[in-house]
């Protein structure tokens, strides 16, 4: 596999339209959730598909997508938090501090290319990006595999901690809040 990670632009759209095509579209998230809430569910997926282009359109990029060759494989949200209002409205995810952080909120890794690092490298990305961004640090809200059993769209805690991630906070045991300061 030879993984190359970019910034989500205008000109790189049909190559998340194309990995979101498998799944996501189904679902009509267009990652969304963090920024409307729940009711990205009550609208018809399109209208969400609409709203996230026209968010890519006017920039700055809200995210990475990794390739490998010319396919898209993989996909993360990470933008300052601010953007994302719903993470305050889940007293799972309230803020720990008022740092302003930035927030690598969702994943998405095409079938076929899961467990080979993708989410790794999506990671690592967003690492460098948050930090010539500015950011003081970059948040995360995984999971922790070894306390739940469900899947994740948000990552997995052990994932994050071999990135240099660290767990600064847990309003619920399987749900870490894990911070990466620059």
């Amino acid at each position: 596999m030879n993984l190359v990670v970019y910034p989500l632009t205008p000109d790189r759209w049909q190559a998340l339209e194309d990995l979101f095509s498998e799944k996501v579209a189904r679902i009509g998230c267009w990652c969304m959730y963090w920024r409307i809430g729940a009711s990205y569910r009550k609208r018809p997926p399109d209208e969400n598909k609409v709203d996230f282009q026209e968010i890519v359109e006017s920039g700055p990029p809200p995210g990475l997508l990794a390739f490998d060759g010319d396919l898209a494989v993989g996909w993360c949200q990470v933008t300052p938090r601010d953007e994302l209002p719903y993470l305050d409205r889940t007293w799972r995810l309230k803020r720990v501090d008022d740092v302003p952080v930035w927030s690598l909120s969702c994943f998405y890794v095409r079938k076929g290319y899961r467990k080979r690092g993708v989410t790794s490298a999506l990671i690592a990305e967003a690492v460098n990006l948050a930090r010539q961004a500015g950011a003081l640090a970059l948040e995360a809200y995984p999971l922790d595999a070894d306390l739940t059993p469900s899947t994740s769209s948000t990552g997995y805690a052990s994932t994050f901690a071999r990135a240099g991630f660290k767990t600064i906070t847990r309003h619920v045991p399987p749900r870490p809040i894990m911070r990466y300061d620059f």
